[in-house]
């Protein structure tokens, strides 16, 4: 109970932030902006932003509020990227998150719009936002995070990975290519999102290896998981239609190995993930948590 009240909180956080950012925000035509705040405001976990910040704060004596725009900026990028997924050009979904998706409401020219806007606004957010002053994070230091999360979402990291997959379909699959897919298209940006939050926090580069470890394992066993709730997920739940992989011939895990080998799998790399945390003490305990959680995820 205690970790679904520490991420109840901070989810609480980033949906304050969100809100009030957009609630002052000029974007203009008024349609392009309801499209974006309709997909930022559709729910979701904010897994990504919350690992963030659990990542500070396994680092730091304190918590601080000032870390939660850079977190928040990650809700963005990640939002982006599921309009763009739903597409009909893409995975051609109607539900996200229980709602209609964002082509569904607004189009699919406006949908394509709100997600490029939603990731240029999240690196306007993480250039101007005075972070250095507020917790005396070095130029160099907030340049590099900005280096690497673009280096992450993008033509290295999720895309790749996206596209791979797209390419993949109906293709006979391969540990090789299947490995490639998942670490690219969902564990990059969240191993990302724990590593800003260390450099934020300014820790060594020792904690920093541990860290990128940690959320490469868990980012892992997030996809597989994900795989396997698509078959044995229910739609309410999840908020999105089941089954998909298996109509569009996804290259999954359970495709490769079975359900069985899949699940064994999911916690062979979550008891990595929080093995990479060993030097890390008390305060590390949330990250440690997360990772137990998101193995038992049903949504």
């Amino acid at each position: 109970m205690e970790i679904k009240s520490y991420l109840k909180e901070k989810k609480q956080q980033v949906d304050r932030f969100i809100d009030n950012y957009f609630s002052i925000a000029s974007i203009k035509p008024d349609i392009l902006k309801d499209s974006m705040v309709y997909s930022l405001q559709a729910g979701g976990k904010r897994i990504r932003p919350i690992l963030c910040i659990a990542a500070y704060e396994a680092c730091s004596s304190e918590m601080s509020q000032d870390i939660i725009p850079f977190a928040s900026a990650l809700e963005f990028i990640h939002t982006y990227s599921l309009i763009h997924d739903d597409l009909p050009s893409m995975d051609n979904d109607d539900l996200r998150r229980g709602k209609p998706t964002n082509h569904k409401l607004f189009g699919e020219a406006i949908a394509i719009l709100a997600g490029d806007a939603l990731l240029t606004e999240a690196f306007y957010l993480l250039s101007t936002y005075p972070i250095k002053e507020r917790l005396n994070v070095s130029p160099s230091s907030i340049l590099r995070i900005i280096s690497e999360v673009a280096h992450e979402v993008g033509a290295y990291g999720m895309i790749s990975g996206q596209a791979q997959d797209i390419l993949s379909e109906a293709s006979e699959p391969d540990d090789e290519t299947l490995s490639f897919i998942h670490l690219k298209k969902t564990a990059a940006f969240i191993t990302v999102s724990v590593k800003i939050g260390g450099i934020l926090a300014d820790c060594s580069s020792d904690k920093l290896n541990s860290l990128t470890k940690y959320g490469e394992n868990i980012g892992l066993g997030f996809q597989i998981i994900d795989d396997i709730l698509d078959i044995e997920g229910n739609t309410q739940e999840l908020g999105k239609t089941t089954g998909s992989d298996n109509r569009k011939n996804k290259m999954t895990f359970p495709r490769l190995y079975g359900l069985e080998r899949s699940k064994e799998k999911a916690q062979e790399v979550i008891r990595n993930a929080i093995e990479s945390l060993n030097d890390f003490d008390s305060r590390a305990n949330h990250l440690r948590e997360i990772a137990s959680y998101l193995i038992s995820r049903k949504s």
